[in-house]
């Protein structure tokens, strides 16, 4: 049976990444963006294209009737869509709030709830990946919103594993430090905020987005069947470790 992979945010760092992870792997992708021109820049005429916007219930949808349409049905989600708002809780506006929210939870939400109709539809199992943060486990500053946005993202995980565990059907969730990507272009370009981003990891140093595709790959793979409803930390020690102080 052909191997159908899901994947939104595909037109960012980790979407391209696991994508490329994925297809190496042998899988056919379904790839998704709110940008077409992105999409196409990142894949030129590869893969089943959908521009949709899944931080809603009917884009979310569509990508599910799109895919049906073009007769293929994903059995597995890798969810790379979100963004990062940071700033003091006192000085966020109510609009950055909720642009938070509906780019990281409320996209997870929607995008899990209709992958796994599709499966269920089906009567098929399969197997998905949300993106969570090191700041939904440990208190980072300026970073209350994404850290709410994320840490809902956990709890969402860990109840639709146990709702849909008897289905053959496993969730996980990554929780990636600090990585290089276009989302961390404005965090990461200046040497000395590079440098002491990379201080603060006991193991330090930045991130990069195929170490964490790797992961997920292997978390949507059958290698990982007996995993489920865990929230899996790649962040160099930083929710493990108590650092040394000097």
């Amino acid at each position: 049976m052909n191997q159908v992979a899901l994947i939104t945010g595909a037109a960012g760092g980790l979407g391209r990444s696991i994508a490329h992870k994925l297809a190496e792997d042998g899988w056919s992708l379904i790839v998704v963006s709110r940008d077409k021109d992105r999409l196409q820049q990142a894949y030129g005429n590869q893969h089943l294209q959908i521009v949709a916007d899944c931080s809603t219930a009917a884009g979310a949808r569509q990508i599910m009737a799109e895919a049906k349409a073009a007769g293929v049905q994903p059995t597995a989600l890798a969810h790379c869509a979100g963004n990062i708002r940071l700033g003091a809780l006192h000085r966020m506006s109510d609009e950055d709030f909720r642009a938070c929210l509906e780019a990281n939870l409320v996209s997870a939400f929607h995008t899990l709830a209709a992958f796994i109709g599709g499966l269920r539809e089906s009567n098929l199992p399969g197997a998905a990946v949300l993106v969570s943060s090191v700041a939904a486990q440990m208190g980072t500053p300026n970073h209350e919103a994404v850290a709410a946005a994320k840490a809902g993202v956990e709890g969402l995980a860990r109840g639709a594993a146990a709702t849909y565990a008897p289905y053959g059907i496993r969730v996980n969730v990554v929780a990636p430090g600090i990585m290089d990507s276009p989302a961390t272009e404005k965090i990461l370009g200046a040497t000395a905020a590079r440098e002491a981003a990379a201080r603060q990891y006991p193991l330090p140093g930045v991130g990069s987005t195929d170490e964490l595709a790797d992961l997920m790959g292997w978390l949507l793979s059958e290698r990982s069947k007996r995993v489920t409803a865990q929230v899996w930390s790649v962040d160099g020690g930083f929710t493990g470790v108590r650092p040394l102080v000097k």
